[in-house]
C-alpha cells in the first residue's frame, strides 16, 4: 500500500472516530429537559427543542415501505407519536416492541405511531415484518435528516420521538430512548 493511501485511510479513521465521539457526546448530554407543563397539561416545554414545542407541527410527505407517498395530514385529529429510528441503531430497536404494544393498547382511543426510518425502504421491510410493527413506517435518507431537523433534532440523534396532540401541536420531544412509562404517561394525558 502506498504511503498516500495509508495516510488517507488513517485520516478517514480519525475523522470517523471524531464524528462518532461528537455524536455520542451529544446523544448522552442533549437529553430533553422538561422545564414545565402548561396549565392545560398538553404541552411539555423542553430546553433543547423550545422553538418547536407548542407550535403547529411541520407538514411533510414521505414514502412508505411500498413507495406510496404518505402525508402527516392523514392522521390529523389523532395523537401522533413520530419516532425517528433505524435498524442499525440498537437503542431504537429496544423501543419498537414497546411502541407496538402502546399502539395496540391506545389505537382505538386515537393514538397513531408513525415510524420514520433513516434508511431505504428495502433496508427495513424485513425488520418491520419480523417485529409485526402495527403502525405505518415511512423511510428515507436525506429527506428524513432534514425532516428530523424541522422537528427540532439539530444534532441528528436517534432515536428521536415527537408527540403531537390532537390539535396538531408539538406537545413533547424526547432525544434518546423513550421509556414506556414515560411514553404512556404523555400519551394518555393527550388522548
Amino acid at each position: 500500500m502506498s504511503r498516500a493511501v495509508l495516510w488517507f485511510v488513517l485520516a478517514g479513521i480519525v475523522f470517523v472516530s471524531a464524528y462518532l465521539g461528537f455524536r455520542l457526546y451529544h446523544f448522552q448530554h442533549d437529553e430533553v429537559v422538561r422545564l414545565s407543563t402548561q396549565a392545560n397539561g398538553n404541552t411539555m416545554q423542553a430546553a433543547t427543542a423550545a422553538p418547536i414545542l407548542g407550535r403547529h407541527r411541520p407538514d411533510f410527505t414521505l414514502p412508505d415501505l411500498d413507495g406510496e407517498l404518505r402525508s402527516i395530514t392523514e392522521w390529523d385529529g389523532k395523537v401522533i407519536a413520530l419516532n425517528f429510528w433505524a435498524t442499525w441503531c440498537p437503542p431504537c430497536l429496544k423501543e419498537v416492541p414497546e411502541f407496538v404494544l402502546l399502539q395496540a393498547k391506545y389505537q382505538a382511543k386515537g393514538l397513531q405511531f408513525i415510524g420514520i426510518a433513516l434508511q431505504k425502504p428495502e433496508e427495513v421491510r424485513e425488520f418491520v415484518a419480523e417485529n409485526k410493527m402495527n403502525y405505518p413506517v415511512l423511510a428515507g435518507e436525506l429527506e428524513v435528516i432534514k425532516l428530523a431537523e424541522t422537528y427540532g433534532n439539530h444534532v441528528g440523534a436517534l432515536p428521536y420521538t415527537v408527540i403531537i396532540n390532537r390539535n396538531s401541536q408539538v406537545a413533547y420531544i424526547k432525544t434518546g430512548v423513550l421509556p414506556t412509562e414515560e411514553a404512556e404517561s404523555i400519551i394518555t394525558g393527550l388522548l
